[in-house]
Parts: C-alpha cells; structure tokens; sequence
C-alpha cells in the first residue's frame, strides 16, 4: 500500500515531464496485473498466510534483494564479460515483447509476494531489455510507471486480506510523499553510475541480513 501511494506520486511527477515510455509500461502490464492478481487468489485459497510469510516470503525477499544488488552492478558485469553485448542485443531484439511480457509476469508475482520487484528489480530487467532505447531518467520513470497498477492491485489484495497496518502506513507516507516529489527531480541530475552502486550495497547489505535470520 505504501509503495503503491509513493509511485502515484512519481509516475504523476515523471508523467509531466514527459519521461515514461508507455509502449513498455503496456507490455509490462499484460504479464504483471494478471500474476499481482492471481498471487493475491493464491493468498485468499491457502487460507494459511501467516505460516507462508514466516517461511517463504522472508526467504522469497532476500533472494530477490539479491538479485537486484547483482544487475545493478551493470557496469561492474560489462567489464567482466557478463554484461549487455552485441550478441545479446540482437537475439533480445527477435523477442522483446514476449520477453518483456514474461518479465512482467515475474515482476507482477515478485511485488505481490515480497513487495520487491516492481521497482529495483524492474529497472535491473528494463535495463538489459531495452540498454539504447532507456536513458537513466527515462527507465527510472518508465519503471515507477509499471509498478503503480502492480502495486495497486497487490496492495487493495492485501487490504482486503487484512495484512495492512493503517497506522504504520499513515507514518511512512508522512514522509514519503514529499521525499518521491524531490527525488524524482534529483534523479535527472544525479550520475547513475552513482546511484546504482549505493543502492546495490544497501540491497546486498539487507538481503544477507534476511537470509541469515531465515
């Protein structure tokens, strides 16, 4: 819920000026909604969510933290041999929107499960699809733009399932609101380079933390 309110704002703030591409945000959709939906129809069978997030979603989480500190390190990757090459390119090319699509698929049941995808993990996935067509800014934008309705779904599911704490939420957004609006204006100026390495250490950081308590 959290998460779905700070991406209304950025999405608002992106749309305006004129950042998000929405052709993909429309191929991530068609994979994303109908897995956010169909992981909140998983919740509401089990019947049991409090043994799945004491055991799986923890684990699920810091898995997925991992990943995301790994593709951030793009720059890291290319100098070893492991990034974006021609090569890649041209096969990705034959099948972007069915990649894109099956993307979304998985980020739409990341989100839904650990409330991790729709964002770092996004962009880590958008940056490996679309390398040329996605300046910094605009994948950043393109990606907050996707993950508003994934976000939404996954949080109205939860709400109705009772997993929100209204008063944990009221606080956060206090806070985060303002904070979106700044940041998505910083984001044009700040070096990417930058930024990736220190989100990529505090994601590494949190994920070895979770799978050590898990």
């Amino acid at each position: 819920m959290f998460s779905a309110t700070t991406k209304l704002a950025a999405t608002a703030s992106f749309g305006y000026s004129r950042r998000v591409d929405w052709r993909i945000v429309a191929r991530l959709a068609i994979g994303s909604i109908p897995a956010a939906a169909g992981v909140i129809l998983w919740f509401w069978l089990m019947r049991e969510v409090p043994a799945v997030e004491n055991r799986f979603i923890p684990k699920a989480l810091a898995v997925m933290l991992g990943l995301t500190a790994i593709g951030l390190l793009q720059d890291v990757l290319q100098r070893l041999g492991l990034g974006v090459t021609a090569t890649w390119l041209g096969r990705v090319e034959r099948y972007k929107v069915l990649l894109t699509i099956l993307t979304g698929l998985a980020l739409g049941a990341a989100v839904t499960l650990t409330s991790v995808g729709a964002g770092a993990l996004g962009a880590v996935a958008l940056l490996f699809l679309y390398p040329l067509r996605l300046t910094p800014d605009r994948l950043v934008a393109t990606d907050i733009a996707h993950a508003l309705p994934v976000t939404l779904i996954a949080a109205l599911g939860h709400a109705t399932l009772g997993h929100v704490n209204l008063q944990v939420l009221a606080c956060l957004l206090i806070g985060s609101v303002p904070g979106v609006l700044v940041a998505s204006r910083a984001a044009i100026r700040i070096p990417p380079r930058l930024t990736r390495l220190l989100i990529a250490a505090m994601l590494a950081v949190v994920s070895e933390h979770m799978l050590l308590q898990a």
